[in-house]
């Protein structure tokens, strides 16, 4: 499921290809996809003006001139693709908003939505999210007092979005990994050294996968060399049996609240 990096990569790359351009067609294939009818949908989509795109946790709001949102969030499976019609993936699409001879395709959303939303149900659905984990004013004095008083595990902590924003499976790992933590520690069992120290993993982990495009394998448009970056460089995720990057030690897999959880034994205490 893409995460916070993910979709900040797609925000900055598609404001860039559709920020202030005009929704020139719209095709629902998939009606569960959407949160009206094909007809209500198109009507309030249509000859819409594309603002800005915002990101907030792991949604995509695509703010329009009229004031209303398209509210985007990918789920398991779920991916973008722009360009032209015969550049389009050979997969099956269930959205797609065209702009002029380029379109933006909505692909996987079998889980996933794409909702059209007023600003006012827009704040009713984000209503209770946690805080963002890069936001400037997410100081880590904010950080210690979010911590109060939690006595969760680590790892079921960083994925609960109520706490924070954006982490879920895959970040959670990496940032334990370089907090050097392990996943199934309890809040209340960390000192302040250890909680600062995990609040400066959250940061780096975040702001590197940003940099490098996130884990994405699939690209965004075709010339795409930004999305994906990060897939090779992460540390613990998936890489079970292969050798710590810090201690050499087998990195191994557990199940934490139903959750394929990966971490290393020896260096993560």
């Amino acid at each position: 499921m893409p995460e916070l990096p993910e979709m900040e990569t797609y925000k900055l790359l598609l404001q860039q290809k559709i920020g202030g351009q005009t929704i020139t067609d719209v095709v629902i294939n998939r009606e569960k996809s959407i949160n009206t009818s094909t007809a209500d949908f198109s009507r309030q989509v249509l000859n819409q003006k594309i603002e800005t795109i915002d990101r907030r946790a792991k949604y995509l709001i695509f703010q329009m001139q009229n004031g209303c949102c398209l509210l985007l969030h990918l789920m398991l499976g779920g991916w973008m693709f722009y360009g032209r019609e015969e550049e389009k993936p050979n997969r099956t699409v269930q959205v797609q908003l065209s702009f002029g001879e380029h379109h933006l395709y909505f692909i996987g959303l079998r889980l996933g939505y794409l909702h059209f939303l007023s600003r006012e149900l827009l704040e009713q659905e984000l209503q209770n999210i946690g805080p963002e984990p890069l936001n400037p004013n997410f100081s880590i004095d904010a950080f210690l007092l979010a911590l109060k008083g939690r006595r969760g595990g680590l790892k079921t902590t960083l994925i609960n979005q109520e706490f924070i924003a954006g982490i879920g499976n895959r970040y959670s790992d990496e940032i334990l990994w370089h907090a050097q933590l392990l996943p199934d520690r309890k809040i209340h069992d960390l000192d302040r050294d250890q909680n600062v120290r995990l609040f400066d993993s959250i940061r780096f982990t975040l702001q590197q996968a940003i940099k490098n495009g996130g884990y994405m394998s699939e690209r965004l448009f075709n010339g795409d060399s930004k999305t994906g970056g990060y897939k090779n460089m992460m540390y613990v995720h998936d890489e079970e049996g292969n050798p710590c990057k810090r201690c050499g030690s087998s990195i191994v897999k557990a199940e934490i609240s139903s959750r394929k959880t990966f971490y290393c034994e020896n260096c993560q205490h």
